[in-house]
């Protein structure tokens, strides 16, 4: 089996309300590459890359020179063709790799008819569980869907229990200022006794203002603490805390890794397989977490169902899997996959069986989110429409205003 070609569509999915966060805002939808590779035999691989837009497109278009005549098998070979780490100072394309992995992935297993997971070793579990993940968010044009009171955040984190089932609930902060937010903390474990909870404000506090905020909840039961401020140095200051702590943006490859192990800052390390540079790469990964006792859950970089399908398969196949994944998927409206988006009982998702990832596209919603990208074009991910002109410090100190709506 050899590649013959590779293309690359952007698509944008509505969001059902535009989510807020440290660096910035998903203005109410998310922009994805969707890319197709196709083998000789006429099989297609699909992977999914973050953002979009004409210059992903042509990223992706610029690998075909490296692609094709390949064999979608060798896939160790494939990661130093396309990302040596000494080119990639040069030119990073860690989540090119990725994308580029997810459908070599999904051509193998479409080959030999097996899933995904049992090209990494067999699936442990059926089915991977999540926690809800709770945004602060701005009001549609029609005045509905904004999240910024603690009185809104508890009812729509209620809702999304009451029709998913989530038990652990995450809440994405680093937006208002710290007292604030730690009362619409504490209102979510108070509303929902039993449940467990993780803060995120994404490095956005300063090592005092995290440590404040920790004393402030180290009575409930938290998972962890996620990025409670910049960096490792930073992080490591607040292990005597009693609270774990957790990162998704500070150890996010194989050297950050190694020094967390030499010199522990972070107990818990969120795979992403975007950021990581494929499913293969978490699975190592988490291996290593798993020789040295440290906690792993899987990622969430804003996902449309095919991303959301190697994050299933990841989870499957982790021995060491010890907390409920993250995922965006419940903010979307819609997606691109054939049946329509994939639906949560209990908390948790079904992992797909079929051969491959087990997903297909549904060309139809691909070409119509297609045109809706093309109309309404990319947004900066770093800027915040609620907020003209503001751009995001670390550690901040222009919080957003509680009292104004939005």
């Amino acid at each position: 089996m050899k590649i013959v070609d590779i293309r690359a569509t952007t698509v944008t999915v509505p969001l059902e309300a535009p989510l807020r966060h440290a660096s910035g805002a998903h203005w109410g939808r998310f922009v994805r590459t969707i890319v197709e590779v196709e083998a000789d035999n006429g099989l297609v691989g699909l992977g999914e890359l973050g953002g979009g837009g004409e210059s992903a497109e042509a990223a992706v278009r610029g690998l075909r020179d490296y692609l094709v005549g390949h064999d979608p098998v060798n896939l160790e070979a494939l990661r130093f063709a396309i990302a040596n780490p000494t080119a990639s100072l040069y030119n990073n394309r860690i989540q090119l790799l990725a994308a580029i992995e997810f459908a070599c992935l999904d051509l193998v297993g479409q080959h030999l008819d097996v899933p995904v997971h049992d090209l990494l070793g067999g699936r442990i579990r059926d089915r991977v569980p999540f926690a809800s993940y709770l945004f602060y968010r701005t009001s549609n044009a029609d005045g509905t869907g904004e999240v910024r009171t603690a009185e809104q955040l508890v009812e729509h984190a209620l809702a999304l229990k009451a029709e998913h089932g989530f038990t652990v609930h995450k809440l994405k902060g680093g937006v208002f200022p710290p007292e604030f937010e730690l009362d619409g903390y504490r209102a979510l474990a108070e509303a929902m006794p039993g449940d467990r909870f993780r803060y995120d404000p994404n490095g956005a506090l300063s090592v005092a203002q995290a440590r404040r905020f920790g004393e402030a909840i180290k009575d409930l039961p938290n998972d962890y603490y996620e990025d409670p401020t910049w960096g490792l140095n930073g992080v490591r200051q607040l292990r005597d805390l009693g609270i774990p702590l957790a990162t998704n943006t500070v150890v996010v490859n194989f050297e950050q890794l190694a020094t967390n192990v030499r010199d522990p800052a972070v107990d818990v390390i969120l795979l992403d397989t975007t950021f990581w540079g494929g499913i293969r790469a978490c699975v190592k990964a988490a291996a290593v977490c798993e020789t040295f006792q440290l906690g792993v859950a899987v990622h969430s970089s804003g996902e449309l169902g095919i991303q959301l399908a190697t994050m299933l398969h990841l989870g499957a196949v982790l021995p060491n899997l010890s907390y409920a994944a993250d995922a965006h998927y419940h903010h979307l409206t819609d997606d691109i996959i054939a049946g329509g988006k994939m639906s949560y009982q209990d908390g948790v998702i079904a992992v797909p069986s079929g051969p491959g990832l087990g997903v297909t596209l549904d060309r139809a919603k691909v070409a119509e989110y297609a045109e809706l990208y093309k109309e309404l074009g990319g947004y900066p991910y770093d800027r915040d429409p609620a907020r003209p002109g503001w751009y995001p410090l670390v550690p901040n100190e222009r919080w957003a205003d509680p009292a104004i709506a939005t």
